[in-house]
Parts: C-alpha cells; sequence; structure tokens
C-alpha cells in the first residue's frame, strides 16, 4: 500500500477515484482530467456494494469510468445528492450529501462521475415490438406522480392512434399511483419506453425486461389465471396482453392452445363447474354433457366447463365396425353389456356407456382358435395386464382406508371402478378438467391383433406393383404410386425371387412386392467358345413390366425364368465366336443378341417375355473373364503385339498425313504468295499508267492554265496600252488646251499690265527716275512670279524647269534681266546656307 500512496494519481477525461484521508476519515473524490500527488495518508478505496463500505484497494482499482448512458439507454442512480449535482470535472470534490435510500431514473445521454456512496446501473431503453410488454411497478408513488408525464414513451407505428385505449398505459392517472402498483405497458400502443423516476421495470424468470405477450391465430386460444383463482380465455385471432396480475397457463412450455375440432364421429366429455345459460337452456353446476361435432364443430374451452379424461383420452372417437364384426358396450347405470353390430360407426356416450373387452382364458382360446398362437399369446398378456392393475387398485385403496377383507375385496374393485368422482380436479391444456381413473374401460373385448382393429393398407411406391387376391376367387393387381385398402377378405399373393450371383435357387427371396419399373437383375453366365474356351459374362439387365397387368404375376420366380432363358439363349450364340472375336466384340453381340440391332431411330426394341410381360429395354455388360489362364494371357499378348503394331503404324500413318498436310500446305503458301506477288505488281502496274495519265493530265491542265494567262494578259497588256495611248493622247490635249489657255491668259494679263504700266507711266511722268527704276524692278518680279506659276504644268509636259521655260519665253524682254539677277540672289542664298 505505500508503494500506491507514493505514486502520483494521473486521471484522464472519464475517470475519476475516491481517495480516503486515513487522518480525517474523508472520501475525496478526483475527477479526470486531473494529476495530484498521493500524501503518505491518502488511501485509495472503492465502494462496496455489496457491503456498502469503503474498502482499500491498489490505486490502479480505485480509478473508475464515468457512469455514461448513450442515446436510447439510462441509468438507475441510487443515493442521488440532495442538490442533483454530481463531481466536477477536473478537479477534486469533497463529499456531498446524499439522499439514502432514493434512487432516480436518468435517460440518456448522460455521463458523470459518483460521489461516494452512489451506485449506478446503467440498462438499454425498452424497444418493444406490438406484441410484447412491460410489467412496471410503482416503488415510490409521490415520485411516480410527480415525473410520471417525464417517462419517454413512443409510440407505436403500427397503432400511434391508439394509446387511451382501455386498460391501456395512456389512461392511466398519475394522482392515483400508488405505492407496489403493478402497471402494464403494452408494446401495440409503446415501441421504446424509459420509466420515470418512481417507476421501475420488473424482470421475468429468465432475467428479461421484455416479455412476449400470446399471439393468437384462428382456432387458437390461451387461458390467463388471476391471484383471485378465476381464468379468463381468450380466443384468436388476437394479441393477448395480461393484467399485471395474471399470468399464462402454461403445459409443456406453451401458452396458446388449439381449439377442439369436433365432427359427427367424435365428442368431449365436459362437466359444468359454474352455472350459466347457452341457446334459452339452463345449466347448473354438476351437470355432465357430451359434445359432439352434430351440436358444435369447433369447441372453445370457456369457465364453465370443466373436461373429463379417462387416462389421456380427452376427445371421443367413434369406432368403425365393419360388416359382420361387432363391439361389446358396458351400460353404467344398469351393469348391462350389450352388442353393437356393424356396419356403423359407433360414438358411445361416455355418460351411459364404455366400450369393454372380452379378455378369453386360455381354454377357450385354445377350443376357439386352434393352433392360433398368436391369439392365445395375447389374451394371456391381455389377462395378466388386468390382473396387475387390480393389485394396484387394491393397494391404493388399502392405502387410503386400510386393509379390505378378501370377502370385501371384490365389492371394492367394483366401487373404484366406478367412483370416478373421487379424483381431484387439475389443471390441463385446455379448461379445468376431471381426470379419471380409466378402468372403467379395462379389457372386455377380444383382440387377435392390432391389425383387425382396422383396414390394412398397403402403400405402393412409384415402380411397385401387388397381387390381391379374396376368398371369392377375384385376383387384381395393383400399381403404384398409389394407396389400397385391403378388404377384410383379401390377401396379399406373394412370389419368390432368386438371389446370389450367379442367379440359382438355393437362396430365394419371398415377397408380396414386385418392382415393375427400372428393375435390375444381375446375372453371371458361364458359356464356351467355338474354339472351346469358357467365358464368364457378368451382365446386368434393366426390367420393365409391361402390357396387361394380369399377366405379371404368371411366373412366380421371375428373376430365374429370365436369367435360366438368356443363358440358353447366349450359350448358343457364344458357340459361332472365338475366343478371341468374342472377347474383342463380346459387348457389342451381347446388347445386339439381347436388345437387337438399332433401328433407324436409333432405339432398340428389346427382349420381351409373353408369358409374364417383362420387357429388358436395357442390358449392360459388366465383365468378360477368360477361365483358361493360359489362353487369357496368349491372348493378352497377341492383343498387346497388335496393338503395338497397330499404334506403330498409326503413329506412321500420322506422319504421313501430317508430311503431306505440311507440304500440302508449304506448296499453296508458295503458290499464294507467287499469286499475290503477281498481283501486287500488276497492281503497281497499273499504279504506275494510272500515275502518268494524272502527271500528263496535270501538266496539260498547267499548260492550257498557263496559256490562257498568257493570253489573258496578252490581252489585258493591249488594253492597258491602248488605255495608256488614249490616256496620253487625252492628257495632250489637256495640256495643249491648257497651253493655250494660259498663253491667252499671259496674254490677257501683259495686256493688262502693259495698259497699267501706260496708265502708271503717264500718271507718273512726274516720278523721278529712281522711283520708276523701282518700281518696274517690282513689277517685274512680280510678273516674273506669275508666269513662274502660269508656266508649272508646261515645264512639266515639256520635262524642263519653270525657270528654264519661263527663261525661254522671256528672252530678248526686259524680263530676261530681272530673271537672271533672280537667279543668281537664289544661288547665292543656297551656297550660303551650305556653309
Amino acid at each position: 500500500m505505500s508503494n500506491n500512496r507514493e505514486r502520483d494519481l494521473v486521471l484522464a477525461p472519464n475517470e475519476y477515484a475516491f481517495i480516503s484521508d486515513q487522518t480525517k476519515g474523508n472520501v475525496i473524490t478526483y475527477v479526470g482530467p486531473y494529476k495530484t500527488s498521493m500524501a503518505n495518508t491518502d488511501q485509495p478505496v472503492f465502494f462496496n456494494k455489496k457491503n456498502k463500505t469503503f474498502d482499500a484497494c491498489s490505486l490502479e482499482e480505485a480509478i473508475k469510468t464515468f457512469a455514461t448512458a448513450p442515446e436510447g439507454w439510462y441509468i438507475v442512480l441510487k443515493n442521488p445528492s440532495i442538490n442533483g449535482k454530481q463531481p466536477q470535472v477536473g478537479t477534486s470534490n469533497t463529499s456531498s450529501e446524499l439522499q439514502i435510500g432514493r434512487k432516480v431514473n436518468l435517460p440518456g445521454p448522460c455521463f458523470f462521475s459518483l460521489w461516494p456512496g452512489q451506485m449506478a446501473q446503467i440498462t438499454e431503453g425498452h424497444h418493444l415490438r406490438s406484441n410484447e410488454y412491460l410489467i412496471v411497478r410503482v416503488y415510490e408513488e409521490e415520485q411516480a406522480r410527480k415525473n410520471w408525464d417525464n417517462a419517454v414513451m413512443t409510440p407505436q407505428n403500427t397503432n400511434p392512434e391508439n394509446i387511451g385505449e382501455e386498460g391501456k398505459t395512456g389512461e392511466i392517472n398519475a394522482e392515483e399511483l400508488s405505492m407496489g402498483q403493478l402497471l402494464v405497458i403494452h408494446g401495440n400502443n409503446v415501441s421504446f419506453y424509459i420509466p420515470p423516476t418512481g417507476v421501475e421495470v420488473l424482470k421475468d424468470k429468465t432475467g428479461n425486461y421484455v416479455r412476449k405477450a400470446v399471439t393468437l391465430e384462428r382456432l387458437e386460444y390461451c387461458i390467463l389465471l388471476d391471484e383471485d383463482g378465476n381464468k379468463r380465455y381468450v380466443k384468436g385471432p388476437a394479441v393477448v396482453f395480461p393484467q399485471p396480475t395474471e399470468r399464462f397457463v402454461e403445459k409443456q412450455g406453451s401458452r396458446k392452445f388449439k381449439a377442439i375440432e369436433l365432427n359427427e364421429n367424435s365428442g368431449i366429455y365436459v362437466k359444468v363447474i359454474a352455472p350459466y345459460t347457452e341457446n334459452e337452456q339452463t345449466y347448473k353446476v354438476g351437470d355432465e354433457l357430451f359434445i359432439t361435432g352434430k351440436d358444435q364443430m369447433i369447441y372453445y374451452p370457456g369457465p364453465e366447463h370443466a373436461l373429463v379424461k379417462y387416462g389421456e383420452q380427452e376427445i371421443y372417437h367413434a369406432v368403425a365396425i365393419p360388416h359382420g364384426e361387432g363391439r361389446y358396450f358396458l351400460n353404467r347405470n344398469t351393469g348391462k353389456i350389450g352388442l353393437q353390430k356393424g356396419p356403423c360407426m359407433f360414438l358411445p356416450d361416455p355418460r351411459e356407456a364404455v366400450i369393454v373387452r372380452r379378455i378369453l382364458t386360455p381354454k377357450q382360446t385354445k377350443l376357439w382358435f386352434p393352433g392360433n398362437e398368436e391369439a392365445l399369446i395375447y389374451n394371456n398378456r391381455l389377462q395378466e395386464i388386468s390382473d396387475r392393475q387390480q393389485e394396484k387398485l387394491l393397494q391404493d385403496k388399502t392405502k387410503k382406508k386400510g386393509k379390505i377383507p378378501p370377502i370385501q375385496q371384490k365389492q371394492a374393485l367394483i366401487d373404484m371402478e366406478l367412483s370416478a368422482d373421487e379424483e381431484t380436479a387439475i389443471e390441463g391444456i385446455m379448461s379445468n378438467t376431471f381426470d379419471r381413473k380409466n378402468d372403467m374401460t379395462k379389457p372386455r373385448m377380444l383382440t387377435l391383433n392390432n391389425k383387425y382393429e382396422g383396414a390394412v393398407t398397403i402403400d405402393l411406391w412409384t415402380g411397385y406393383a401387388v397381387l390381391v387376391t379374396s376368398k371369392t376367387g377375384e385376383r387384381k393387381v395393383i400399381a403404384g404410386p398409389q394407396t389400397y385398402l385391403l378388404e377384410y377378405d383379401e390377401t396379399l399373393q406373394g412370389v419368390e425371387l432368386s438371389t446370389g450371383t450367379p442367379k440359382t435357387d438355393d437362396q430365394t427371396l419371398r415377397t408380396v412386392y414386385l418392382r415393375v419399373l427400372n428393375n435390375k437383375v444381375s446375372d453371371v453366365i458361364r458359356a464356351e467358345t467355338k474354339d472351346f474356351c469358357d467365358i464368364d459374362i457378368s451382365v446386368s439387365y434393366r426390367v420393365n413390366f409391361t402390357g396387361d397387368k394380369d399377366k405379371w404375376f404368371n411366373v412366380e420366380n421371375y428373376v430365374k425364368f429370365l436369367t435360366d432363358h438368356l443363358r440358353s439363349v447366349l450359350r448358343n450364340s457364344l458357340k459361332q465366336f472365338t475366343v478371341s472375336d468374342f472377347y474383342a466384340n463380346g459387348i457389342a453381340i451381347v446388347r445386339d443378341l439381347i436388345l437387337g440391332e438399332r433401328a433407324e431411330d436409333g432405339k432398340r426394341k428389346g427382349w420381351l417375355f409373353q408369358e409374364n410381360g417383362m420387357h429388358i429395354y436395357e442390358v449392360e455388360v459388366l465383365g468378360l473373364k477368360i477361365l483358361d489362364k493360359d489362353i487369357e494371357r496368349l491372348l493378352f499378348q497377341t492383343k498387346h503385339h497388335e496393338i503395338r503394331k497397330n499404334i506403330e503404324l498409326s503413329n506412321r500413318q500420322k506422319e504421313l498425313v501430317f508430311t503431306k498436310e505440311v507440304e500440302g500446305l508449304n506448296q499453296e503458301m508458295a503458290v499464294t504468295k507467287s499469286e499475290t506477288h503477281q498481283i501486287n505488281l500488276e497492281l503497281e502496274k497499273v499504279e504506275i499508267a494510272k500515275a502518268m495519265e494524272v502527271e500528263l493530265a496535270k501538266i496539260d491542265s498547267d499548260f492550257k492554265t498557263k496559256k490562257e494567262a498568257l493570253e489573258a494578259q496578252l490581252k489585258e497588256q493591249q488594253q492597258q496600252l491602248e488605255i495608256n495611248r488614249l490616256r496620253l493622247e487625252q492628257e495632250k490635249e489637256n495640256q495643249s488646251l491648257q497651253l493655250e489657255t494660259a498663253q491667252h491668259l499671259l496674254e490677257q494679263r501683259l495686256q493688262g499690265l502693259k495698259a497699267e504700266v501706260d496708265a502708271v507711266v503717264k500718271k507718273a511722268a512726274a516720278i523721278s527716275p529712281d522711283l520708276i527704276a523701282a518700281l518696274q524692278a517690282f513689277g517685274d518680279k512680280a510678273l516674273a512670279e506669275k508666269m513662274a506659276e502660269t508656266m508649272a504644268p508646261l515645264s512639266i509636259i515639256g520635262g524642263k524647269s519653270v525657270v528654264d521655260v519661263f527663261a525661254n519665253l522671256v528672252k530678248g524682254t526686259k524680263l530676261e534681266r530681272v530673271l537672271n539677277l533672280a537667279i543668281e540672289d537664289k544661288e547665292d542664298n543656297a551656297t550660303l546656307g551650305n556653309e
């Protein structure tokens, strides 16, 4: 413990631990995530739920996980805190004051650590199907009333509108809840349930919370027993939920029972245990009724009836009495034994009549049925059973009333047989019952064998037949599949079948059943060949019986009949073959001999025996065995040598065929390749010719195109030359016109200027010569500018500058000097500019 106290306490999230302070006695709750160092006085403890004490433990054992309830679960918390709070996460918590002895139900999702002294039980919410239910109990009425509406109760989708029906959970008044009250939560109304605080769900005897209701189909019912002793019978179809104080009556693990089906030849014996009225008829307690199918075809037990049984007999059935037979019956009221003769269906009323058996003494049996040991043994056995029953009855009676004098023993037996009312009523599977001794029906009737109590039934399977004969001489064959009931005087005719291989008469099988379909007969035939060699032939015949059914049983031992005849046939046929020939083709020989050769449709006709309709439709040769070992060895050696040579020959033939095929394929490949090459050359020639044609066509097309282009270009150039000529002529005419126009304008200008000069001269006669020279120079300069401007088009046409044209024009005039001076000034200015 010291080691544990010295260690650090490290708590992860969702973990807590109780640590006891040994100096003060306090228990502190540490809640993760948290880490602390343990002092020497700190002791890890855990709460012992059984002893309600804090026991010391190791540090690892003290660490616990939170009480966690996910969605759909709930926590039953015992000893909750007064303030309703749980220890705080991530710190140490001193103890809180608890409500000791109380418990609360907390539905999920929730998780928390516990205070010291608290206990938590995590339980899954209760999912209910429509045929399931819960039983809940109020353990604290004040909390139940307060929290009743806090219960988690999900309506069942299949029947959500029925919550609140009579007797269901929704109708409960919370104010009327009381301590210890039991309630039933029905699954056909609630699909999910978590109880509120103050209410707990009870477990059944197997430890399950959810209980199964009883689903009744038609013709089914169940019985519910209340705590007050009353029973409730419920008929199907229904889903039966018990009341809180009820429980289902069970027998052999079953809680539901079948209704009793009755017919005109069956009935039940009941006793009235409670008064009731039905169909305007009143029944009082103690009345006994025998209800048959004539009165009620389907019987459901009720609380008013108790079933009277003798032993295990519940339903009384009529006895079929055939013609020529009878049954004894005892009248319980008068003690008279009567005889009921057949044919009839005899259903005695158990209130008055009981069928009895008559046991014959050994002397009577030997006298009436001489040589019938079976009847003697059977009657002796019945007598022994009767003696033991009487002895047991006397012992039981002695134990109850003391010893009985021998003189009174016989009367005591009679009293016990008739005092059925002394038996105590016990609970049965269908209703209240009176279980009575069956000594009233002790054997009083001769019974030779069980087979004489009903018709003999023959169940014939597919492929089998029997021969039925009667004492009147009638004879008929019955073939399966079917069930045949033998008449009282009918018997089955037997046949004998040889067994073993080969088939012999030493061991035969006696039977009444003849297999007429897919029968299989095996045999071994020893025969001699043409060269006196013995061979054993193992065969298996497939046999059907066809044609008239009355012939099938004409041969008592059809196996011996078949094998003997075919042995003779095969032996005679084998004498015609040598051992080597037969051994090589024996199977085909045997099949062709027995089944015949194949017809055009591929079928064989088989072998038909007219005597009994037996048809062999298939034969299997299982083996051919040569009895002489030397001959067999020589034959095998010869065959081996022959097989070896045949294999070598076959291999050479295969090689030759292979070589021929290979060479033929090579030749075909060469021819094919040559033909392919020739075809490729022809195709290449064709392609070259086509290519040449294409090239020639392209050249011709290009030539024509270029020729047409040149012709078009020539025409275009000619047209262009003509256009240029016309344009030049037009320009020449235009220039001539402009020159003439300019000449006329110049002349006009000169005339105007001359007129102006003359006018000026006339006006400026009084002006000094210098002024005149200046004006003249100015006029000459202006004239020169105007003429240069006018002469520009002429200089362009003539290919000369304007100055040259103007110089030629004014040559010999006064303007020539002015023009020369202007040219010189211009050249001087250009030279100065370049410098």
